[in-house]
């Protein structure tokens, strides 16, 4: 039997499939053939191999060599595909013991040299690996730190074919090489601001607080020079640390991005794209990779949109969908990749085209049809979804030049949203929530969650009166039971529920 099996794994979105990769020798015209819906990159591993095991002294069989990759229905792409592909062809040609590889998954690109090159997606990958019950995988050197990010998997990091030959058994010298990617540097990270930066903003700050304890939806209004664009920049520093599930789905995302991963951080993501983002921007596409867009890399943590009025309808449109589900999917011919999106979006506009309407001091030239125009490219159901409506004012000189900071600093902050986070936590133990933004509405409005007639009475008027949408009504219940988290309160006042009602209708502070 000339058939020689070992096995890759194909991505789509963050979901692993493993592929069994089978190699046959046949005696016709000598050639090599890869079938099972394999894309161009794909299909052009057959030189790559051809080249890679001539470099490494492997020389592969002169017959013709045919390559499945099963599942046949699965599309596959990328050159991911390259190292299990050359190890299967070898072993069918007996360079390789069958045996050694069977059980083994191997992950990488080959360059023409007989060099492992790193591939993204490694991350997911090895999950993958790891769920289906495999116990060893082959990487590139470079992937080696990202891989070992699993545990109960024995990974090896390779430099080049001929290193992955001789561990499985080849009579085969294995050369001194540079690995590719081996000397670049981890990304470093990047300090986190401190909240104490901010001066005279106690109503944001606050509201900033109530944002990051339950995790809720934020709009940030104001004149240029307000402050929102410093304001949402640290929010994830007052937000408590990624668990090391979250953090995982974080490093995975970045992974399935092309970043190398070195290790885990614990930081909440923030993505802040330009507003000149299209809407595959934003959401993620492709036409044969589906590749994460700012919303999915924004996964477990902060996606801000600064000067919010300038992005497209349509692209702002498209988050509503994500916003209620925390995932988003991407529908193509053959193919449909579903990403984990749960953010939290933090918006900040000007309140006209110039900046300066209801300024004091400064003279607005925008006409009344611009203005409404400018407020009307953040639409009604998008509103709908924002739980936090803050209207932020330019700080005064005295304040400003104050001698002594007496604002709040980062790691205060922090530990008051942890209190919270683990009081609304206790509340709603034996849930699938933990966090209040999480929790359907029903369960505030009915049973034992449902608040007596006298506290929620300005709140059933705003519904009643059409103020309010059930929706709008069930999120600022979220951010009454949040504030009374913060307060250590065991239920909402009436004081919660009608601070809560000023946030959620935008009221200027």
């Amino acid at each position: 039997m000339s058939t020689a099996r070992t096995w890759a794994v194909a991505l789509t979105g963050v979901d692993g499939h493993l592929i069994e990769v089978e190699a046959d020798l046949s005696n016709q015209t000598p050639g090599f053939r890869i079938i099972g819906l394999p894309d161009k990159a794909l299909g052009e591993a057959a030189q790559r191999v051809h080249n890679a095991g001539r470099n490494s002294g492997l020389e592969l069989p002169r017959r013709l060599i045919t390559v499945n990759l099963s599942p046949a229905s699965l599309p596959k792409h990328g050159s991911g595909f390259d190292l299990a592909i050359a190890v299967a062809a070898l072993a069918s040609g007996d360079a390789i013991p069958r045996r050694a590889i069977r059980q083994t998954v191997h992950i990488g690109e080959l360059g023409l040299d007989g060099r492992l090159r790193p591939v993204p997606g490694v991350l997911p990958a090895v999950f993958a690996a790891a769920r289906a019950g495999f116990e060893r995988v082959v990487v590139p050197c470079a992937n080696e730190a990202e891989a070992c990010l699993v545990p109960g998997l024995e990974v090896w990091g390779a430099a080049s074919l001929a290193e992955v030959a001789a561990w499985h058994g080849a009579d085969v010298e294995v050369p001194d090489v540079v690995a590719v990617g081996g000397d670049e540097m981890p990304r470093a990270a990047e300090p986190v601001p401190d909240l104490r930066d901010v001066v005279g903003q106690e109503e944001a700050v606050d509201a900033l607080l109530v944002a990051a304890s339950g995790g809720h939806n934020l709009l940030l209004s104001g004149p240029p020079g307000a402050g929102k664009t410093m304001l949402a920049r640290r929010l994830p520093g007052i937000l408590p640390p990624l668990s090391d599930e979250e953090a995982l789905e974080v490093a995975a995302i970045r992974s399935l991005a092309g970043e190398q991963i070195a290790g885990l951080d614990r930081l909440p993501p923030l993505e802040a794209p330009h507003h000149g983002a299209s809407v595959a921007a934003l959401v993620g596409g492709g036409s044969r990779v589906a590749r994460p867009g700012a919303i999915v890399r924004a996964h477990r943590g902060i996606l801000f949109l600064d000067e919010a009025a300038e992005f497209s309808r349509s692209a702002l449109d498209a988050l509503r969908q994500p916003l209620e589900s925390g995932a988003i999917e991407i529908t193509r011919a053959g193919f449909v990749a579903r990403f984990p999106a749960r953010f939290q979006l933090v918006l900040a506009m000007n309140p006209c085209p110039c900046g300066n309407y209801g300024v004091r001091g400064a003279e607005c030239c925008c006409p009344s049809v611009a203005i409404r125009r400018y407020a009307s490219r953040l639409s009604g159901p998008l509103r709908d979804r924002v739980d936090i409506e803050l209207r932020v004012s330019r700080v005064g000189a005295s304040r400003a030049t104050a001698a002594v900071a007496d604002g709040m600093d980062t790691a205060t902050a922090r530990e008051r949203v942890r209190q919270a986070r683990a009081r609304a936590a206790e509340r709603w133990a034996g849930t699938a929530w933990r966090r209040n933004v999480d929790v359907p509405g029903t369960w505030l409005r009915q049973g034992s969650m449902r608040l007596d007639s006298a506290v929620r009475r300005p709140l059933d008027r705003a519904l009643e009166r059409g103020v309010l949408t059930l929706r709008g009504y069930d999120r600022v219940l979220r951010l009454a039971w949040t504030m009374a988290d913060l307060a250590g309160a065991e239920r909402p006042r009436q004081d919660d529920v009608g601070r809560a009602l000023l946030l959620k209708q935008g009221a200027a502070r």
